[in-house]
This record gives structure tokens, sequence and C-alpha cells, in this order.
């Protein structure tokens, strides 16, 4: 498993915290992925967690990297503050995308809508599953397309 950050602090944390729960499965790395990728190789990871970063000025950059990486079938789950309403943190409203942007951003990087998660943990973020299709899944949309 890995925890990609351009902050060292919060990979410390990251760290600290997988070291608490016995997770030494976890390899915190620190990379600007928005401007330098994963540096993972093409279709090489079954799971992409993307929480709280799709207000970027290049969400749907970042989506297309999460699907290059993904395995066919693989699945990337979203999270990110809720826009409608204030929360005691977080980016400014303005600027967080609401989950229909982030399913539209998504689609237009090639990833299909699978459902919205409700977060009962979360009162002031929403969630949101994408998956990379299957191969034969790409054939028959290109097919349909046509």
């Amino acid at each position: 498993m890995f925890a990609l950050d351009i902050d060292p602090q919060m990979l410390t944390e990251t760290e600290s915290r997988a070291q608490q729960a016995s997770l030494s499965s976890v390899r915190a790395e620190q990379r600007d992925f928005l401007t330098a990728g994963t540096g993972h190789p093409d279709a090489s990871v079954d799971y992409a967690m993307l929480f709280n970063i799709l207000h970027v000025e290049e969400p749907v950059a970042l989506l297309r990297e999460a699907h290059r990486i993904l395995v066919p079938g693989g699945k990337v789950g979203i999270i990110h503050w809720r826009s409608d309403v204030r929360t005691p943190r977080g980016p400014s409203l303005d600027i967080r995308p609401t989950p229909d942007q982030c399913r539209a951003w998504g689609e237009e990087a090639s990833l299909e809508f699978v459902r919205y998660e409700a977060l009962k943990c979360c009162p002031w973020h929403w969630g949101m599953v994408l998956r990379r299709p299957q191969a034969g899944m790409m054939v028959k949309a290109a097919l349909a397309k046509s």
C-alpha cells in the first residue's frame, strides 16, 4: 500500500498511524503527484484513494493518472468536502467540487461511475466510487460510440 503526499509532516503522521495500527505494508512516499504523476507503472494498482484533492486546477489530469495506474476493474474512491454547507475546515466553498462535477470529470478520464457513498462518520464530506472498465467492457463501450 502506498501513501503519496508532498508534505513530509503528513508522511510522518501517516507512517506513525500505520505503525500504531500494525500495518506493515504501508509505504509513505514524498511526491508531488499533481505535477510528476504517481511514479507507478500502468495497470499496477487495485484501488486508489483521492481524498480532499479534486479542487486542484486540473482534476481530470489527476483522474487520468488514477485510470492509468488502475488495473482493469480497479476502483478509485473519492472523498471530498461538501460544497453545500459551511464546514469547520477545508478549502473555500467556491472551489469545492460537487459530486456531479467529480462524476463528470471521472467519466471524462474514462472511469465508470459505480456509486455515491454515504459517509456516516463524516458529516462534512461526501464519497463516491469509480472504476476503470474491464478490458471487454472498454471494447463494448467503444463499439457503442461508433
